[in-house]
């Protein structure tokens, strides 16, 4: 039974993590983190949040930046958004 619903959660969430970058050799992740974020914001200004490829840059911050940075971000961007 346990393996039956292993392989239906395998089938549900596909966990990846962001490719290499050569931009960023090192260990420390942070600057891919915050470039891939930009990246992302960058991308829907300029082609609007169902452009696909934009996709990518969020699903590599999202992989990359610790969660708590994340959240913050979030908060501040809409907080900015909605504060005018």
């Amino acid at each position: 039974m346990a393996d039956v619903e292993e392989t239906d959660l395998s089938k549900k969430y596909v966990l990846r993590t962001a490719p290499f970058d050569a931009r960023f050799p090192n260990q420390n992740q942070t600057r891919n983190c915050w470039q891939n974020y930009c990246d992302y914001f960058r991308c829907i200004n300029a082609k609007g949040e169902d452009f696909k490829p934009c996709k990518q840059f969020k699903m590599n911050y999202h992989s990359l930046c610790p969660n708590e940075w994340v959240r913050f971000a979030i908060h501040a961007l809409h907080s900015r958004l909605t504060v005018q």
